[in-house]
């Protein structure tokens, strides 16, 4: 799989499709229109977060009983009652005990609420193992929010796609990513976000991810929107499973001069196809050091802060 296809399958949200299906919303209750195929869209399920006129649970059992369950490929979960006090646990138990309803699973996405909703750093998750334990047939996973997200290792041998997209990762999941088994994974995304929301991993807490012992089809490796970018930067610029990777991705951070200097003194970068440092606080001569050292790369250096500011930010934080 190259570059382009892996921009492919994590496509945004906000494109109007999901896992390569367009989105279609759950049916509300007393809806006669007519649904559309089970298996040809992504289903948007979720309840308004504050004020909700009906409980998440609720909208689920609709669904169940108005959908052809058996045949969805994709779920998207949006907000539930109160994102930002009651945790996700409700909906993970919903989807592992029904998970026989649903043979057909590829992809989900849990905690898909923009700002207005609950901002990326209240919403609360919870453990998200069970579903990993209950869809062993699933292919890609996404999360949103980091605030009570709770992960064990486990062995899938299936998912090939895993992203978390938080405003502070807890170090306890980022271990556990790493201590996972998961042989056909080729995309690997990681928000860490900063310690004031909870994102309180180091370099060391990356070190099963970085030695790629149990991610043998990595192809892509996203570590990004972290305050201690430069760390991360000279981390992966020794690390073994670079080596095999066709893309890279250390944006959204405090990424700077003395981060970029140490990734390009590292191992050589020049098998790479993309490499993603967009939010970066490097100088100009560094840019064009970068671009030169990698002249058959696509190279993303948008979103080039100020260097003279003292005070530097991640794109996401809050």
């Amino acid at each position: 799989m190259d570059h382009t296809e892996f921009n492919d399958r994590v496509s945004s949200l906000s494109e109007g499709s999901y896992a390569g299906l367009p989105i279609a919303s759950a049916p509300e209750e007393d809806d006669d229109e007519e649904l559309p195929a089970a298996g040809e869209v992504a289903w948007r399920m979720g309840v308004e977060t504050y004020d909700a006129e009906e409980s998440f649970e609720e909208q689920f059992a609709r669904f169940v009983e108005k959908v052809d369950t058996a045949a969805v490929k994709a779920i998207i979960i949006g907000g539930w009652e109160e994102a930002y006090e009651n945790d996700s646990s409700t909906i993970v138990r919903l989807l592992a005990d029904n998970a026989g309803r649903f043979p057909a699973l590829r992809s989900l996405f849990l905690g898909a609420m923009q700002g207005e909703e609950c901002e990326i750093s209240w919403i609360r998750q919870s453990d998200i193992t069970p579903l990993l334990e209950a869809f062993p047939l699933l292919e890609r996973l996404e999360i949103r929010g980091g605030s009570d997200l709770g992960l064990r290792p486990v062995r899938h041998g299936n998912l090939k796609v895993l992203r978390f997209e938080t405003g502070g990762l807890p170090a306890g999941v980022v271990r556990a990513v790493g201590a996972c088994d998961l042989p056909a994974l080729e995309y690997l995304e990681l928000w860490l976000g900063i310690s004031d929301y909870g994102g309180d991993a180091t370099v060391a807490d990356l070190a099963g991810i970085l030695s790629g012992e149990r991610l043998p089809a990595l192809r892509h490796l996203g570590l990004q929107d972290s305050e201690i970018q430069d760390e991360i930067a000279a981390a992966v610029a020794a690390a073994p499973i670079v080596t095999r990777l066709e893309s890279l991705s250390l944006s959204m951070g405090s990424l700077t001069d003395e981060g970029a200097e140490a990734l390009l003194s590292g191992q050589p970068l020049t098998h790479l196809k993309r490499l993603d440092l967009h939010h970066h606080y490097l100088s100009d001569a560094l840019v064009e050091r970068v671009r030169k050292a990698l002249p058959e790369a696509e190279i993303d250096l948008s979103d080039q802060e100020d260097i003279r500011n003292d005070w530097r930010y991640v794109a996401v934080s809050e």
